[in-house]
């Protein structure tokens, strides 16, 4: 018996198949019929074969995913106990998110700072304080989410002034912490298409390049939310580590692979049979898994409409825990490699999004784009594309516009407001607003329980 069984049979090549499937297709056109492509021009074909290799390099490094844990700092000491907590319970990365000034001693007590990856994200801008928690943590796995850029984009206003935030992160940047973050969730959260997603997370970086340098590249660190589709998530992650590099092959800077964490998208998350966000949840983590990520902070499936609870903590950790643990998604970046669907999905979006791109610095670059409009007029544009399909049923989310559950009522169960909230202050710029996909639809069905 041969060694080899597959030498049994003859290779069919892609012409071959195409040819029978045209048959099949009985003098239907197989272009019409069989290929489509997305809203944003993407072509995807019903097969694809190793003549669909690209040979395309994706800087990736192999490694396991770390599972993080957000918390809010409103007492040290209890955020510290759920920290402790969520570290021996399976989680190795912690968020720290907070609105005031905290004693980082009391915070990060009996936490192994040189092994466990912290993030910090702050409501405000303190050049002095972020420095002086660097110092204190003393770690290269510690992260800054300082993003001033974003925090006009998604605010329409800077944290102080341009001049003033400016200068408080080049104090930061100085001091060699990895500080500067490009937040692409505002993008994605608002509507934005994966290739605009990937275009604006790269010039967003450029400004910062062109401000601070390229020897600041190593300090960048990068923040996207992952959608429901599948493998074009998976896709967009490994398409923008080939995007960065090329980026930093541009200013000449020293290969820096992108320290990239990911956290499940809001804009497809419902209110009305929300058990079902846990298996988008679930979906969207596996994304960023295989995609490359190196920290997942996963959503509680109630996160939308009740405060931080133990119990939808902990199954949002445990859903990553099962995914490592028991589906063995270690060192899973590399999973996709060879998959000629995704090697073909990640090629397309890193070209489409770095024709966006030359087109953002063409036009004076991000931040002009912003000041203008532009960026909020195609993002709106793209919102409103998803927006009808979603209204007119052809992207289903599961107990909202398919299948809904007449006896579900939600109207006491509301702890928290779950709808975009319209802020009656005056803005530099137009911001950019994240909105769920099923809001109208959810008021509606409120009003009338």
């Amino acid at each position: 018996m041969s060694t080899n069984l597959f030498e049994q049979f003859e290779a069919t090549s892609a012409a071959a198949w195409k040819q029978k499937i045209q048959v099949d297709l009985k003098g239907d056109d197989y272009n019409e019929s069989l290929l489509w492509k997305t809203d944003e021009g993407i072509t995807v074909k019903p097969f694809y074969t190793k003549e669909d290799r690209t040979n395309a390099e994706f800087p990736m490094t192999p490694f396991d995913a770390n599972i993080c844990q957000s918390i809010y700092v409103d007492n040290e000491k209890i955020a510290n106990q759920l920290a402790v907590d969520a570290l021996n319970r399976g989680a190795n990365s912690i968020e720290f998110k907070a609105s005031k000034v905290f004693d980082p001693k009391t915070l990060l007590l009996g936490i192994d700072l040189q092994k466990t990856t912290l993030y910090f994200r702050l409501d405000w801008l303190d050049a002095s304080f972020v420095n002086s928690l660097a110092n204190f943590c003393n770690s290269k796995h510690c992260y800054f989410d300082i993003d001033i850029i974003a925090k006009l984009a998604a605010s329409g206003n800077w944290f102080d002034s341009l001049n003033n935030d400016h200068s408080a992160l080049e104090s930061i940047v100085q001091n060699k912490s990895n500080s500067i973050c490009i937040n692409a969730g505002t993008y994605q959260n608002a509507g934005a298409t994966s290739s605009q997603e990937l275009a604006y997370a790269l010039a967003h970086a450029n400004e910062y390049l062109n401000y601070f340098g390229a020897t600041s590249a190593a300090q960048f660190h990068f923040k996207f939310s992952v959608g429901g589709n599948y493998f074009f998530e998976i896709a967009k992650l490994r398409a923008f580590r080939m995007l960065w590099s090329a980026l930093l092959n541009e200013h000449e800077a020293e290969q820096t692979e992108a320290h990239i964490s990911c956290q499940p998208s809001l804009r497809n998350k419902t209110i009305y049979d929300y058990n079902v966000n846990m298996l988008r949840t679930t979906s969207e983590c596996m994304s960023a898994i295989l995609g490359g990520a190196n920290t997942v902070l996963n959503t509680p499936y109630d996160l939308l409409f009740h405060k931080s609870n133990e119990f939808g903590e902990r199954i949002a950790r445990n859903q990553l825990l099962i995914l490592q643990k028991e589906c063995q998604l270690t060192n899973a970046n590399t999973i996709a490699d060879g998959a000629y669907y995704i090697e073909s999905l990640s090629v397309q979006l890193a070209e489409k999004a770095l024709a966006i791109f030359k087109t953002i610095e063409t036009g004076g670059g991000f931040l002009r784009q912003l000041k203008q409009g532009t960026i909020q007029r195609k993002i709106e544009e793209s919102a409103l594309k998803e927006q009808d399909r979603f209204n007119n049923g052809s992207l289903v989310l599961i107990g909202s516009n398919k299948q809904e559950n007449k006896t579900d009522l939600m109207k006491q169960d509301l702890a928290l407001y779950p709808f975009v909230k319209t802020a009656h202050k005056k803005t530099l710029i137009a911001p950019i607003i994240a909105k769920r996909l099923a809001e109208t639809y959810e008021k509606n069905r409120l009003d009338n329980e």
